[in-house]
Formats: C-alpha cells, sequence, structure tokens
C-alpha cells in the first residue's frame, strides 16, 4: 500500500445516526469496515479508493448507519485524549499548539492542595508552562487561563464535528454551520 493510501486509513470521516443526526468521527479505516460489514451505508466519498487483491472501494468522507443507535446524554469519560480534544492540543496558558504527544496535563488547582482530577480542573498545558507553573496557581506563577475548564458535552462535541468538517466541503449539508 503507499504512502498516500496509508495517510487516508486516518482520514477523520463524519458518523450519522440512521436519521442523519452527527453522532461521532471515526478514521476512514473504521469507516470502511463499518461499511463493509452492513453496519452502515457510504453517504459521501472522496475521489481516492482502497485498493484490494479482488476489488476496490472508494474512502468514505460521510457514513450513516443503518439502524438507529439511541445515544445516551452523558459527558465523556474523563480521560487524557478527552481533555486534549476539548482543549485542541492547545497550551492553555501560553497558546502554543502542540502534538498529544509534546502536551501534558495540569491541575489548576494543584493535587497537593486539594485539586481534584475533574473536568473543571484539568488542563492541556505545554510542558515549559507546567513545569513554569508548578505547585502553585495560576495566579502565583503569574500565568492566567485562557479559558475556564469546562466539561466535554454535546454543544463541545458538535462544534469539534464543525471545525474539523470545515476542511471538507461533503460534511457541510450534514453538520449545520
Amino acid at each position: 500500500m503507499s504512502a498516500a493510501a496509508q495517510n487516508w486509513l486516518f482520514h477523520p470521516v463524519l458518523v450519522l445516526n440512521a436519521s442523519y443526526e452527527p453522532i461521532n468521527i471515526c478514521a476512514a479505516r473504521r469507516a470502511l469496515v463499518l461499511v463493509l460489514k452492513g453496519v452502515a451505508h457510504a453517504e459521501e466519498s472522496h475521489a481516492l479508493h482502497f485498493h484490494a487483491s479482488r476489488a476496490h472501494f472508494p474512502v468514505p468522507s460521510v457514513i450513516r448507519l443503518v439502524d438507529y443507535r439511541r445515544i445516551p446524554h452523558r459527558t465523556r469519560a474523563l480521560s487524557r485524549k478527552n481533555i486534549l480534544l476539548r482543549d485542541r492540543n492547545t497550551c492553555q496558558y501560553c497558546g502554543l499548539v502542540s502534538t498529544a504527544a509534546e502536551m501534558t496535563l495540569d491541575h489548576v488547582v494543584p493535587r497537593s492542595r486539594g485539586g481534584k482530577s475533574s473536568w473543571e480542573n484539568l488542563v492541556a498545558c505545554c510542558q515549559r508552562c507546567n513545569h513554569r507553573k508548578g505547585d502553585r496557581l495560576p495566579a502565583e506563577a503569574g500565568m492566567k487561563l485562557m479559558r475556564e475548564p469546562r466539561p466535554f458535552n454535546l454543544h463541545t462535541s458538535r462544534h469539534l464535528m464543525r471545525m474539523i468538517g470545515r476542511g471538507d466541503e461533503k460534511w457541510r449539508k450534514y453538520l449545520f454551520f
């Protein structure tokens, strides 16, 4: 498989419920598996194709689930990945955008001072700012948060879908900009 085709394996694909409601984003590889299993239909595709020994398949851009899935109203699990996703891999102190591997998480109120590991107390932070802040409150370190940390909710999720979808014209009719 060529390098260009391998890059497409990780290209974001919009996932729609059977009702055409946007519910998630997955990698093209996962989307192709869902289509081949008959769990989803490709609503929009790219010009690029995956080639197998006996067939070729268009790379999906938007897929729709065949059966309606009830999505319970709940927030996402508190995890490093979800904190970085919420903060868009941006240091909440200096604004540096970096890869997930280069980012750290910072407790706004340090754990040594009773700070909890919660959506409201964890932010994405570059290593330099995390070291500078240390075991202090942001004000004590002369630092200010770019925005108050909030739980990851349905609004946050839809906003991220819109941001990622700006680069793919085929997503526009499924997302309300």
